[in-house]
Parts: structure tokens; sequence; C-alpha cells
């Protein structure tokens, strides 16, 4: 113990409180806080060559650098955003992305409810399936409000149906076509019997009314699908046979709204 805490390394302290010649102070190597010591020291590390810390970078708003002399963008931020791109410059809508337009299915619709209008040749040229899901769960929705559950059996004829018709218009058409678009054309060309589904939340169709309103809907869909097909396959000659099996798969489901 006497090695260690020897008096003679350390200073005595004499009667007035001062210690002896052998205890020596230092001066401090930090700066005076209030002139700004730490930030200068900070400042004056930085600037050698061997230094590899830097300062943390200032985030902006939504978690992006904010760069000296750059300006934010000013748009409104709503909830309407999550349907887009947050208001990114480049990037497309994420509607777009899921291959959901409704300007084309604006377009289609109206095609299909005036089967009288020539059919333009590259209507088909955007495939999508999102009108006719949309229309399909239309169709199950206002069964389901008149007392039937259907969705199996609409789900059933509709994958069969677009197997089959997929078949036969590869085996009529040199040129084919794909079953994304036929299903596509089907599905659309739905609309009369998804009107005549919401008829039927109203009042029974089982009976001599309904059958008329069911033979009109089943004749407006197979014309119109038809013309789809016979303006995106160049089969004008041949529409009377297109006709025949697009009315059986229609007539299907005009039997699950009437009975």
């Amino acid at each position: 113990m006497s090695a260690i805490f020897d008096q003679n390394s350390y200073g005595d302290y004499n009667s007035a409180g001062q210690t002896s010649d052998n205890l020596q102070f230092f001066p401090s190597q930090y700066g005076d806080p209030s002139s700004g010591g730490y930030g200068h020291q900070q400042q004056r590390s930085s600037s050698f060559p061997g230094n590899t810390m830097s300062p943390a970078p200032e985030l902006g708003y939504g978690g992006y650098n904010s760069v000296p002399g750059a300006q934010m963008s000013s748009q409104p931020i709503s909830w309407l955003s999550a349907f887009g791109a947050g208001g990114l410059e480049g990037e497309p809508p994420l509607l777009e992305e899921l291959g959901i337009n409704f300007s084309h299915i604006k377009t289609k619709s109206f095609t299909v409810l005036n089967p009288l209008r020539p059919v333009d040749r590259n209507i088909m040229d955007d495939t999508d399936l999102a009108g006719p899901l949309l229309f399909c769960l239309a169709f199950g929705t206002f069964l389901l409000l008149s007392g039937k559950q259907h969705f199996g059996y609409i789900y059933g004829v509709a994958v069969v149906g677009c197997s089959v018709l997929f078949l036969i218009l590869n085996l009529m058409s040199p040129q084919g076509v794909d079953i994304p678009k036929t299903a596509s054309v089907l599905g659309y060309c739905m609309l009369p019997l998804v009107m005549l589904s919401s008829v039927s939340t109203l009042f029974t169709l089982n009976g001599g009314l309904g059958y008329i309103l069911s033979a009109l809907a089943i004749a407006w869909c197979t014309y119109s699908s038809s013309g789809f097909f016979t303006a995106v396959l160049g089969m004008n000659d041949q529409r009377f046979l297109v006709a025949y099996p697009v009315g059986l798969f229609y007539g299907c489901f005009a039997l699950m709204t009437v009975f």
C-alpha cells in the first residue's frame, strides 16, 4: 500500500492549503465553450484529409435529402396520392401499373351499349381484364341481392366457355387470338346481362316478360361479341358461325338470371 500511495509522488498540503512543487498542472486542450471552441475544433478536424467522419445528411420532407438551393414541390398531398406515384416525376400512376384504365373501360363499354356503331379493329389492342372482372362481380352481386348465390357457377361457366371459344376461334381464324383477348371480349359484352340481373333484383324474371328480356339480352350480347371478334380477327364473312357458340355461352348466364 505504501508503494501505491506514496506521498512523494503527490504534492503535500501545507497548513495554508497549498500544494507543494511536486504536483504540476497542465493547461487544458479544450477551447472555451462560450467562444465556439467545440464548433471550431469540429471544423478543424474535418479539414484533415484522413478524417472519414462527416455529419449526417439532413433529411427533408418524405425522407429526401435537402440539398441547399433546391426547392420542394408545393403540390398538395391527399389520400388520392395512394392511387398515384405521390407526385414523383416520371412515375406512372398505380392504376396504370396494375393494368386498370378507366378511359379504356368507358370506351369499350359504350361500344357494347351501341352495337350498331362500327367496331374499331384496334380497340382490343389493349387487352385488359379489369372491366370483365368488374362486370362479373356486379353480375354475381345482383344475383345475390335477388336471392341467388351463383358465384361458383359464374366462375365455372366463364372459365370453360372462354377456353372452348378460344379453341373454336383459333380453328376458324388463320391469324388466331390469345385467351386473354377472348376473355376480355366476352367479359365486356356481358354488360347487357349485368343490366338484366339488376332488373331481377326488382321483380322476378320467371315469366313472359322475363323471357322476352332475357332473349333480348342474349341477342344483344351475342351481336356485340361477334362484332368484336369479326372486327379484330377479320372474319366478316363468318359472323354467324362465330355468333352461334357465343350465343350458347351467354345463354348459360341468362338461365342463372331467370331461374
